[in-house]
């Protein structure tokens, strides 16, 4: 069976790149990532460019003036999940013997937004009356916030304990576009969002980013090989009245799958990069994927399992809390810092020793549904 691998990878920093247009911020990314591959534009056979809000053929525009000469270019666009969904393609490509070497990367400018929430369905009638009666994102998580207080005796302050630890690996990545710790005092202490949620237990909406990897059929030398060894994408299933709001189906039901795909259980998981998009979403998806028994996400949390240095550290780059969240780029960006981990190039956030990864990213906000999407990969070397 084919391999893929994970020849290249590279990121911009995440922030406010003022004065900086799109193409030249994913070119940034693309040109590292195919440098550190070791392959020119001849090389490449096809191009995924996933991006949420940045109008139509973007791809075509970044790599215009790079020297592609007429291959294919996939533009997608799955919300959140956009990036993730790019790779699994390609693979998908790559695996059918379409392809043996392609250009993934995400790009997203949401400073270009003007700031306040990420927008959201506009081509659903149902959607759309649940955002005006001020059904967002940030209410969304709350609710599950609130609920999952009330159901497990916990305290608003083990949801801060999220934005701590992930604020505090943050501070160790010169790619987060929030690199200073904060304590739970100043978690708890910060402007109410949407209660429980206070701002920095929410990943910030104003940041620029790009990131791409080369993936390639034939193994890499000179370094540790990152093969892809599971890649899932699933759809949201209607929600019905009894449906628990803390079940976070959509990711179980990927990961499961990945599971099955690569062969593992959780259990053999090193390191984790997941959607921590609000500070509940960590607690919840730590269930989800299968590093938490039911109920027991708190416990993990504050045993420090998931910090750097435990068991099985959790959003070792910050997540989204920290590193920032621009849409288009996250899935990838993932997976550029679970190949640096794999190849033990992590520096001062390194998960020591490890060798299975595994990255989570959901998507789109719609009445009726978990999520739009929901996209698990795994990855080893």
């Amino acid at each position: 069976m084919t391999q893929v691998y994970l020849s290249g990878g590279a990121m911009t920093a995440f922030g406010r790149h003022t004065g900086v247009l799109a193409p030249e911020l994913a070119q940034q990314a693309i040109l590292k990532a195919m440098t550190e591959a070791g392959v020119t534009p001849k090389d490449i056979q096809a191009i995924y460019c996933a991006n949420v809000l940045g109008g139509m053929i973007l791809g075509q525009v970044i790599v215009r003036d790079l020297g592609f000469a007429g291959i294919p270019v996939y533009n997608v666009e799955n919300a959140c999940a956009s990036g993730a969904t790019s790779v699994h393609l390609a693979r998908h490509a790559m695996l059918a013997g379409q392809y043996e070497t392609v250009l993934v990367f995400g790009i997203e400018q949401l400073t270009a937004l003007g700031g306040g929430t990420i927008p959201l369905q506009r081509n659903d009638h149902k959607t759309e009356l649940y955002a005006k009666a001020g059904m967002v994102l940030p209410a969304v998580y709350a609710m599950r916030g609130t609920r999952f207080l009330h159901e497990r005796g916990a305290q608003p302050a083990d949801l801060a304990a999220v934005a701590v630890k992930n604020r505090r690996h943050g501070a160790l990545n010169e790619y987060a576009q929030q690199r200073s710790e904060v304590t739970l005092e100043e978690v708890l202490g910060s402007r109410m969002i949407a209660d429980p949620l206070t701002l920095l237990q929410c990943c910030p909406s104003q940041v620029d980013g790009a990131a791409a990897l080369v993936l390639s059929s034939r193994k890499p030398s000179g370094k540790p090989a990152v093969r892809v060894l599971a890649s899932t994408v699933v759809s949201g299933l209607q929600e019905g009245a009894r449906d628990d709001i803390l079940d976070a189906e959509i990711t179980a039901r990927a990961a499961r799958q990945a599971y099955e795909q690569a062969g593992l259980t959780p259990s053999d998981v090193d390191v984790v990069e997941l959607h921590d998009a609000f500070t509940i979403a960590e607690l919840l998806y730590y269930e989800a994927l299968g590093l938490a028994p039911h109920g027991e996400a708190v416990s993990l949390l504050h045993s420090g399992a998931t910090a750097l240095g435990g068991r099985v550290p959790v959003n070792p780059s910050g997540g989204l809390l920290a590193k920032g969240h621009p849409l288009g780029a996250t899935g990838v960006a993932q997976m550029v810092e679970i190949l640096w981990q794999l190849q033990g190039r992590a520096g001062a956030r390194q998960a020591q020793g490890a060798r299975i990864g595994l990255t989570q990213c959901t998507g789109g906000g719609i009445a009726g549904v978990d999520h739009a999407a929901s996209s698990v990969h795994i990855l080893g070397v």
